[in-house]
């Protein structure tokens, strides 16, 4: 396995991100996305060494194009970086907050993946992301409030944050929101999962009592 799989099989295992080849005149160009924010954080490549301002000293004499991997990271840091041996100014995209790194270089791959959880977090580690990762701490059996999910979310006033973003959960199979209730422990209007009984149901399908007002228990359930 060479270093660009060793890298995108850590990714797979990391985040919840998808690859994807946006080019037909290069479909070797990876784009890593986050499934959620749909933003990429990667994007693998092969490029020519003249675009990289390396001469044939630099090369080794390597004369296939050469593995690399653009992510995003802080000006300052970039500015920094670049002056180390296997790191340049990002390759065809905004070289004052991406950065290009050589993959066949100097660069162990620890610094890499380091390089790349930088970038994730400037990119995904958004206030939507950190809802959907409270509402799947919900078990089986608990639900849990807006004002909860927004709590573990990192800020307990976004909870009309947490409702919008729950209407608009991308993956309903691993995100539960049917197991978020208001403070009071009511049900969701019929609107939010496609009939007036459907939370219920798949509430008393995990084995919790759902009063004939739609409420339930806090006290007995609540997470």
């Amino acid at each position: 396995m060479d270093l660009t799989d060793s890298l995108i099989e850590e990714i797979s295992k990391k985040y919840h991100a998808s690859l994807e080849s946006l080019w037909k005149a290069h479909p070797d160009y990876k784009v890593v996305r986050d499934s959620y924010s749909g933003k990429w954080f990667a994007l693998f490549m092969k490029v020519k060494a003249e675009h990289l301002g390396l001469r044939d000293s630099d090369t080794g004499g390597i004369e296939d194009d050469i593995p690399v991997v653009n992510v995003k990271s802080d000006p300052d840091f970039i500015g920094m970086v670049i002056q180390a041996e296997g790191f340049f100014p990002a390759y065809h995209m905004n070289k004052r907050h991406w950065v290009t790194i050589r993959l066949d270089g100097p660069v162990p791959e620890r610094q890499i993946l380091d390089m790349i959880d930088r970038s994730w977090h400037l990119i995904c580690n958004t206030p939507t992301r950190r809802i959907y990762e409270a509402v799947k701490k919900v078990p089986k059996g608990r639900v849990a409030t807006y004002s909860r999910i927004a709590e573990l979310a990192g800020n307990p006033r976004m909870c009309r944050a947490v409702g919008n973003a729950l209407h608009k959960n991308p993956d309903p199979e691993h995100i539960p929101c049917y197991r978020i209730v208001n403070s009071e422990g009511k049900l969701s209007g019929r609107f939010a999962f496609g009939g007036e009984e459907v939370q219920k149901k798949l509430l008393e399908a995990d084995g919790i009592e759902v009063g004939d007002d739609y409420r339930v228990d806090l006290a007995k359930y609540g997470f």
